[in-house]
C-alpha cells in the first residue's frame, strides 16, 4: 500500500491540550528526528511506500505548522519541526531520484500519489461502530498485489500514456468490495477509496464511500484489536500501524489510542532509527514500517477533540 505516517503536533491543537502534554510531543518529535536522519543515511534503498511515507508525512508536518500556537514555550518544538521539513524536502528530491532510476516504470504508475498536494487532512471525525465489521474473515489473499496496483491506475490515470483517471472496471468494482477480506487486502480495499476521494471521481460506485469506510475501518479495528490481544508479534505490527494510518486518514479517531501511541514508540531501534524487527540488515520493510507507525499520531494529541479520551 502506502502506508503511514504523521499529521504531527497540531492540525487544530488545543493549547490546554498542548501546555499539559510536553513529555508526549517532545517524544514524538524526538522519533520523527530520528527517522529523518535515517532517510539521511538510507534514501538510496528505501522503496516507493517508504517515499510516499515522507511524503505525507512533509506535507502534514507543514500544515501542523499553519495552526502551530505561538506560545513562547512552544517555539523550540516548532524550530525543531521546522528544521525536519527542511532536511525532508532535499532528501525526498534525493530518494525520489533514486526510486526513478530503481524502478522507473513502477514510480511512473504511482508518481501522482508523490505529489506535495495529493494527500488531504480529515476536517471532520467519526467512530467506528463494532456492528459494521465483518463477523468473520475469508481468505487473506482476496485478490494479488498486481490486480489491486491495476486498479489504482485506472483511478489515477496512469495505466497507460495520458491516460483518462477515475475508471472503475466491472473486475474492479468486485474486487474492491468483496466482502470479508481481510489484513492487506482489506487496507487496500480502504485505500482505493481514498484515492477516488482525493480525485474527485463520480462513479455512482463512490456515493456509496462512507458506507464502504465505515465496513473496511470498523473491520481494521477489530483486527487491531486482536494483534494487541495477541502481544503484538512481529509479523503483525506493519499491518497494525498501517491500519492506524489508512483509517486515522479516512477520520476514524478511535485508531489513536494513546496506548497503541506508547506501544508504537518502545519499537523504535535507537541505534538505526526505523521500526521494525532487529537485524543487522535493514530491510525494506522496516523502513515502510517506521513511516505507517510515525504518519498518524498527531491527530491523537492536537487535532481530535478530547483527545485524552482515546
Amino acid at each position: 500500500m502506502l502506508y503511514l505516517l504523521f499529521l504531527l503536533l497540531v492540525v487544530a491543537c488545543k493549547d490546554s491540550f498542548l501546555k499539559t502534554e510536553p513529555d508526549v510531543r517532545s517524544s514524538i518529535i524526538s522519533v520523527l528526528e530520528k527517522v529523518t536522519v535515517f532517510m539521511e543515511n538510507r534514501y538510496q534503498d528505501i522503496n516507493l511506500d517508504a517515499v510516499l511515507g515522507f511524503r505525507v508525512l512533509q506535507g502534514y508536518l507543514k500544515g501542523a505548522l499553519e495552526k502551530w500556537p505561538l506560545e513562547h514555550e512552544l517555539l523550540a518544538q516548532r524550530a525543531r519541526v521546522e528544521g525536519m521539513i527542511k532536511k525532508m524536502s532535499s532528501l525526498l528530491e534525493k530518494a525520489t531520484h533514486s526510486l526513478v532510476q530503481n524502478d522507473p516504470e513502477y514510480f511512473k504508475e504511482f508518481a501522482p500519489i508523490l505529489g506535495p498536494h495529493f494527500w488531504i487532512i480529515p476536517h471532520s471525525w467519526n467512530r467506528t461502530d463494532p456492528l459494521m465489521a465483518y463477523s468473520s474473515f475469508g481468505s487473506t489473499s482476496c485478490f494479488t498485489e498486481e490486480t489491486s496496483d491495476a486498479c489504482f491506475t485506472y483511478l489515477l490515470g496512469t495505466w497507460k500514456e495520458n491516460g483518462k483517471s477515475c475508471i472503475v472496471t466491472n473486475a474492479c468494482r468486485n474486487t474492491m468490495t468483496k466482502p470479508a477480506c481481510s489484513n492487506y487486502c482489506l487496507s487496500h480495499q480502504l485505500l482505493y477509496f481514498i484515492f477516488a476521494d482525493v480525485k474527485g471521481c463520480s462513479d455512482r460506485l463512490f456515493l456509496r464511500a462512507p458506507d464502504y469506510k465505515n465496513i473496511f475501518c470498523a473491520s481494521m479495528m477489530k483486527i487491531n484489536l486482536e494483534i494487541e490481544n495477541n502481544g503484538f508479534n512481529l509479523s503483525s505490527r506493519d499491518l497494525f500501524m498501517e491500519n492506524i494510518m489508512l483509517c486515522g486518514m479516512s477520520g476514524f479517531s478511535d485508531f489513536y489510542k494513546l496506548r497503541w501511541l506508547e506501544k508504537i514508540l518502545t519499537w523504535q531501534m535507537p541505534k538505526e532509527g526505523c521500526f521494525g524487527e532487529p537485524s543487522e540488515q535493514i530491510s525494506a520493510s522496516c523502513i515502510t514500517v517506521q513511516l505507517y507507525c510515525l504518519i498518524s499520531w498527531t491527530h491523537l494529541y492536537c487535532s481530535l477533540p478530547n483527545a485524552r479520551g482515546f
